[in-house]
């Protein structure tokens, strides 16, 4: 699951609140105080904005999820369009004192070009002057008329709103009178649902109920038993050593494996799962998975190995 946002709506703080609330970190970091887990370069922190996409591995009601933080400045977006091709679901938060700025219509296409479903956190509720319902009707207006408040009960206007999204979902509720969860993750994978939350990052409000409509209403990937892999960024860890960063999109990735590509093959000699600037081996990645590899010289952003589905050619320029 990847993070996405317009500049300064609080995409970092909100990785930062979920890695919190899941007990990977034991104490929150915030941006001016340049502590945030994510934001692990000297540029990042000097200048309190996200320049390269990270991971963090964290554990929730049964869920192993792989949250992918990305740069939210227009300057970065290249970076942050590498990611999404290996995104399974996108958080696209926004800040309720802006609404929905250019960047943010700009990355609306750009999940609609990649057909990536999303779950919309309407950052910064504790401001003042700040009002869900025209914050709702300006998400309908501008992104879709699929945008609904999931952070209400399911009450009978909701549900009402939410069987004009799909034919199937209108049948169930005309049918039975209630349209069950698993009819509701469909409807979002499908993109005609995009169930929003409403809450303060910085404060803590709202997000467990955020975490708990993605546990709900997320569903896992079924991969191809067949090999194939993805390449979304090139790094160098503090040795200088050359980082390939992959998504697993089938079969599986052993140490001492090697990767065909049209430039050649080259062997993989460590696998590693990075959350933050720490990471821990593993021998095998398995599908679905999104890991590093040291060894290849020769990847470059965009390869794919096996399988993999051919990447689309980047919109924005760097």
């Amino acid at each position: 699951i990847g993070i996405v946002s317009h500049v300064d709506a609080g995409k970092t703080i909100l990785s930062e609140s979920l890695l919190y609330l899941t007990g990977q970190i034991r104490k929150l970091g915030r941006v001016d105080k340049q502590d945030v887990f994510l934001d692990t370069h000297e540029l990042e922190r000097a200048r309190g904005i996200t320049i390269f996409s990270k991971q963090a591995l964290l554990n929730f009601a049964d869920m192993e999820m792989t949250l992918l933080d990305t740069p939210g400045h227009v300057d970065f977006s290249a970076e942050m369009e590498r990611t999404l091709q290996v995104l399974d679901y996108v958080i696209l938060v926004i800040s309720a004192a802006d609404g929905v700025q250019a960047h943010t219509r700009t990355l609306w296409r750009l999940l609609a070009r990649y057909k990536r479903p999303v779950f919309l956190f309407i950052n910064k509720m504790d401001q003042p002057g700040t009002d869900k319902k025209t914050l709702l009707h300006g998400l309908k207006e501008q992104l879709s008329e699929g945008c609904l408040d999931f952070s209400q009960e399911m009450g009978v206007s909701f549900l009402e709103e939410l069987a004009l999204c799909q034919d199937s979902l209108l049948e169930s509720y005309l049918e039975n009178g209630t349209i069950d969860g698993e009819q509701i993750a469909k409807a979002i994978l499908a993109r005609k649902v995009f169930p929003c939350y409403f809450g303060s990052a910085l404060k803590l409000e709202g997000v467990t109920e955020f975490m708990q409509g993605l546990a709900r209403y997320t569903s896992k990937k079924q991969y191809s038993k067949e090999f194939g892999a993805q390449v979304f960024k090139i790094s160098r860890d503090e040795q200088g050593q050359r980082l390939t960063h992959l998504k697993i999109t089938g079969g599986s990735l052993q140490v001492k494996d090697t990767l065909k590509s049209p430039d050649g093959e080259e062997k993989v000699d460590q696998i590693r799962l990075y959350s933050g600037e720490k990471y821990q081996m593993a021998q095998e990645a398995l599908p679905g998975m999104v890991c590093t590899v040291t060894g290849p010289v020769m990847t470059r952003p965009g390869d794919f190995f096996g399988k993999a589905q051919a990447p689309r050619t980047p919109m924005l320029e760097p």
